[in-house]
């Protein structure tokens, strides 16, 4: 018999080499592929809440407590989420100048992305409302007969038919909501800063928020034109009243007189 100059290969021989192969690879290429989506938002988000802890030690701690759990200087901002940061710290409320009846709206001291660090630290304390998007307080599919029927129900005893402002009980006061960004109107919808309720989305959907913001937009924009003529300062029924008492009746009164000088030198010619 003629001698083999090999053994004969198993059929599946190829196969299970090449199996063999394409797992090392995928071994290889779990240990030197860059991280997933998932992991570098993760670590992204690890790195914001790290960043706003330093923040807070700096700029918050002195008067919310080292931990965020409040002091007699400062309520506890476990649970209030991430808009109430954005709203407060971005309108320049927080961190406040000096105690009072209300913190008032100031300069911003924070730029967007320390304030997002910030809003990042405090939610990882306690769960609580999201900063909007866009698409929540935008313009689209908005209705501005809804949303002024809304403010009219739910706003005008505080700031007004058109979001003037008002003054309040013990110094407190509500402020003008005229030239206030979108967002952080939602927000103090969504969260009820100081002296305001808070309306969520089971009092006021999502769709009402963004209803009551077009309406606004659309009274005070700077294209908005008052078909009425001299608005008063849109403050409603009580100064239009006032208007009319002080300059209505003063004229009426100037009138009189003069009418009653003149009857009185024509009876002495």
């Amino acid at each position: 018999m003629k001698k083999l100059s090999a053994r004969r290969r198993h059929p599946l021989a190829a196969l299970v080499v090449l199996l063999l192969a394409l797992a090392c690879t995928g071994g290889l290429y779990a240990v030197f592929a860059p991280a997933s989506k998932a992991q570098a938002d993760e670590t992204a988000q690890s790195l914001a809440i790290d960043e706003g802890k330093k923040l807070f030690a700096v700029g918050c701690a002195s008067c919310h407590g080292a931990g965020g759990q409040g002091s007699s200087d400062g309520p506890s901002l476990v649970g209030v989420g991430a808009a109430a940061v954005d709203f407060q710290v971005g309108t320049g409320r927080m961190p406040a100048q000096q105690p009072g009846a209300q913190v008032p709206r100031k300069k911003v001291i924070y730029s967007q992305a320390e304030i997002d660090q910030l809003a990042a630290y405090i939610s990882s304390l306690g769960a609580g409302p999201t900063i909007p998007t866009a698409a929540q307080y935008g313009p689209d599919g908005a209705d501005i007969a809804k949303g002024g029927e809304l403010f009219r129900d739910n706003c005008t005893q505080c700031h007004n038919f058109t979001g003037k402002g008002g003054a309040l009980t013990h110094g407190k006061f509500a402020p003008s909501l005229d030239g206030v960004d979108p967002k952080h109107i939602y927000e103090a919808m969504q969260t009820g800063p100081q002296n305001m309720p808070s309306f969520p989305d089971t009092t006021l959907s999502e769709q009402n928020k963004k209803d009551i913001i077009a309406y606004l937009n659309a009274v005070n924009g700077d294209d908005t034109v008052s078909p009425g003529g001299l608005e008063l300062g849109g403050l409603g029924p009580v100064s239009e009243g006032l208007f009319g008492w002080i300059f209505g009746l003063g004229a009426l009164i100037a009138v009189a007189i003069w009418v009653a000088a003149r009857t009185a030198k024509a009876k002495k010619s």
